[in-house]
This record gives C-alpha cells, sequence and structure tokens, in this order.
C-alpha cells in the first residue's frame, strides 16, 4: 500500500496545490486502485446527513464534490438525504431500532455509544486513518471506540469558542483576552461598568448553554460523574464553580436566563453584549455581507482552570455503519476516502472554521492561519472533553447532557432561586436516577 509522506502532509498549502495539480478526479481513481476496503460488487450506498446554516453551504458544496469523486472512482452510488441536527439522532435510533434505513448516518455527539450494538465495527479504517494522518486526538478517540473497538469515525469537531469585541475589550483595560478566571471576572466587571456586558445562554440552550456550563464546571476541578462513573456531582469543586456564576452573572445581560441557542447570535450581532461563546458563523455572517463590524470581532479559548490544563466542550460528529447495511465494505470504503488527504484537506478548508479536524495532520490546514480569526478553532479537537468526563459516554453522561442538568443548576443559582449547596444537592437528586446513586 502506497503511503503519502509526512512532509507533505505537514506542508498545508502544498496539500491544497498537490489537489489541484493532480485533478481531484484522477487522484480518487489512483485512490480508488488502491484502496483497502474493496467495495462489494453492485455496492449502493445510502447516507444520512445534517443539514448546516446557510454560512456552511460551501462544506455541503465540497461535501458533495466529494461523494461525487467517489462515485465516479469506484462506482459506487451514493444517496445523501439531509436532517435537521434535532432530527439525525431520532432517524438513527428509528433505523437501530427497525433495523432497516440508511446504510451510514452522520449524526453528533455520542449517538454511536447509544447504538453500539447494531454498529459495525469500524476499527480497520480508524487504524488505517490514524497511522497515516498523525494520530486521533484524545477526544476523538473517547466518541469513537467504546471499549477496545471504534464504534464511529469521529468525523469533525465543531469548536464552541469565545466571541469577542476587541475594541471594548481593549477599552476594559485587556489588550489580549484574559486566559485565567480571576482576569475573566475582572473582564466582566469592567465590560458591564462600561455598558457592555458579556452574554452566555442559561436557558434552553442544548448547544451554547451545555458548552459553556460544562467547562466553568470542570474549571475548578469538578464534573458529572468521575472515572469510575460515580456520580461526583455534589461535592465542594461544584459549589466552587456555583459560586463563581453568582458573582459572575450580575455582569451578564440579564436576557441570557431565557435564551436558547440562536439568542445570543441575535445579542452579538446586534452590538447588546461584548462576549459569547459560539461556533464561528457570526464573524462569518458579518464578513460575508460586507459588515464593517467583522473588523471588530475575534475569538479565544477559555480561560483556563484551576488545574492549568484545557477542558472545554465542543461538539462531536461521527458517522456511523449500521449493521443492517448490505454493503458493509463500500460504506467502509467511502468513510476512509472522505477521511483521507489530500480529499479531507479541501472538504476541511471549504468549512471555513465552522468544523475543525479530529486527525491531527489537519492541523497544517492553510483554513487555519490565512485568516488569524480563525486559528483559535484549530484547537478545539485538542482542548475538547467529551461531556462525560472525567467519565465515560453512555446513557447516564447523555441523559445529564439532554436535560441541561449542568446548565439549569448554574441558572437556578445565577437567578437567585438557591444557593450554591441547594443547587448542587438539587443536580444530583436529578442525576441519581441516571447513575443508580
Amino acid at each position: 500500500m502506497r503511503d503519502i509522506s509526512r512532509r507533505s502532509l505537514l506542508r498545508g498549502t502544498g496539500a491544497l496545490a498537490s489537489t489541484t495539480a493532480l485533478g481531484a478526479s484522477d487522484w480518487a481513481s489512483a485512490w480508488a486502485a488502491r484502496n483497502p476496503f474493496a467495495p462489494e460488487r453492485g455496492a449502493r450506498l445510502l447516507l444520512l446527513r445534517w443539514s448546516g446554516f446557510v454560512q456552511t453551504k460551501p462544506e455541503k458544496v465540497a461535501f458533495e464534490r466529494l461523494v461525487a469523486d467517489y462515485t465516479a472512482a469506484t462506482g459506487v452510488e451514493i444517496e445523501v438525504i439531509e436532517a435537521s441536527l434535532d432530527e439525525v439522532p431520532l432517524k438513527a435510533m428509528f433505523a437501530a431500532t427497525v433495523g432497516n434505513g440508511p446504510d451510514l448516518i452522520w449524526s453528533l455527539n455520542d449517538d454511536a455509544h447509544l447504538l453500539a450494538s447494531r454498529l459495525v465495527d469500524v476499527s480497520d479504517v480508524a487504524e488505517y486513518l490514524g497511522a497515516r494522518l498523525g494520530g486521533w486526538y484524545p477526544v476523538a478517540r473517547e466518541y469513537g471506540m467504546r471499549r477496545d473497538r471504534w464504534i464511529c469515525l469521529p468525523v469533525a469537531i465543531k469548536g464552541y469558542y469565545l466571541n469577542f469585541r476587541p475594541s471594548w475589550v481593549g477599552e476594559a483595560g485587556f489588550a489580549s483576552f484574559p486566559t485565567n478566571l480571576a482576569d475573566f471576572m475582572t473582564l466582566a466587571k469592567r465590560l458591564k461598568r462600561d455598558g457592555h456586558p458579556m452574554g452566555f445562554a442559561l436557558g434552553n440552550s442544548p448547544s451554547d448553554g451545555n458548552s459553556w456550563c460544562y467547562w466553568l464546571l470542570w474549571a475548578f476541578g469538578g464534573g458529572v460523574a468521575d472515572a469510575d462513573d460515580r456520580m461526583i456531582i455534589n461535592r465542594s469543586e461544584t459549589v466552587a464553580a456555583l459560586d463563581y456564576v453568582r458573582e459572575l452573572f450580575p455582569n451578564l445581560l440579564p436576557d441570557v436566563l431565557r435564551w436558547t441557542d440562536k439568542d445570543n447570535n441575535a445579542a452579538f450581532l446586534h452590538g447588546a453584549i461584548s462576549v459569547t461563546n459560539n461556533p464561528i458563523v457570526v464573524y462569518d455572517k458579518l464578513r460575508a455581507e460586507g459588515n464593517p463590524m467583522a473588523d471588530d470581532v475575534d475569538h479565544a479559548v477559555f480561560p483556563l482552570g484551576l488545574s492549568g490544563q484545557p477542558a472545554e466542550l465542543h461538539i462531536m460528529y461521527p458517522m456511523m455503519l449500521f449493521k443492517h447495511s448490505r454493503y458493509p465494505n463500500a460504506a467502509k470504503s467511502f468513510m476512509a476516502f472522505m477521511m483521507e488527504h489530500p480529499n479531507y484537506d479541501r472538504w476541511l478548508y471549504a468549512a471555513a472554521g465552522y468544523l475543525s479536524h479530529t486527525l491531527k495532520a489537519y492541523a497544517a490546514n492553510p483554513v487555519w492561519t490565512e485568516d488569524p480569526k480563525r486559528t483559535v478553532f484549530r484547537e478545539a479537537g485538542a482542548r475538547s472533553k467529551s461531556y462525560a468526563y472525567p467519565g465515560h459516554l453512555g446513557y447516564a453522561a447523555s441523559a445529564a447532557f439532554s436535560d441541561l442538568v449542568v446548565v439549569r443548576m448554574f441558572a437556578a443559582v445565577a437567578a437567585g432561586r438557591c444557593t450554591p449547596k441547594e443547587a448542587a444537592e438539587t443536580a444530583a437528586s436529578k442525576l441519581s436516577r441516571y447513575f443508580n446513586a
């Protein structure tokens, strides 16, 4: 099997240039000739994927091109259907239950861990790619593996980083965004004083709300469960995190208690807030519209917590292969094809920071450096944890995440409905039904 040299992987811009010089279809044909996962004769695949925002249209176009190249090179036709992010997990559950439906489903987070018995072992694909492309980030292994086998392919991760207005942060006395909790609190108070409050969702917000609340819980050494999957939320570390949010909340826009995932976008675009956590879509929207506000938008990683090590929550996008598929080799072939260099390079470049890589070699993609305001999103795979951290993915962690237990715990303290200790006790009571505590 001919391999691609590590040197070519690390050239970044050369990766895309080599694709153009050879021609994408020529490269696909060359790949098909040495394809380690030979498709079954007469194979046809049905793939269900999530539908994105308007700003992600280039990613969709690049994906369609990738599918067309694969079909031209292998003769395997792939029908792609779409559903909203909310619908995809439900459709995956239905397909697993009835034993029929799409061969491949490109879903999110830990769906594979809830459906593991219905999925094909894709360890051969994951190990093939990992060996060629610098290895997988630890969070990709968390979402991709169950015990000692790969139950899905963690295709990409969506970063939820801090979006901020550099001019207002500068006026508050910070030349760069804070990197520790003490300075973060100082900045929040100064921005509120200046009439530019921060805004972080504390309502029915499964993406933005969970993202920043789990970060804050971890920042103080807390967690939902420990490494042995014993529920630990009712501990002093959680109380310390809740004390922090009690001090932080008066410096936020009060509306955050009602915010869903879309409300912080609107508030930021209207200048009502100075800082929030979000993917890169706000900046991309402003830039696409030629809005001069884009010049005063930048992104930063979350400040480090007490451990001094990053622990952030970003959203995983895994691809699952179901046992009811008649053509598992063809499906594996496509999964490998999609994530191969330089195929994945073109797709990742088109995503323009909305999605980040899970294989380390793609940190060299020029998408991360041609616009410095995207660079922080390159770190999502390296800095992210699964929402089960430090425990393991499965029903209990998934239920805690879906039911917004952590978000509602922080919201209760922020709204003054209870003390930090009472909120931690209430959260523990809710979680006990999942963890059998």
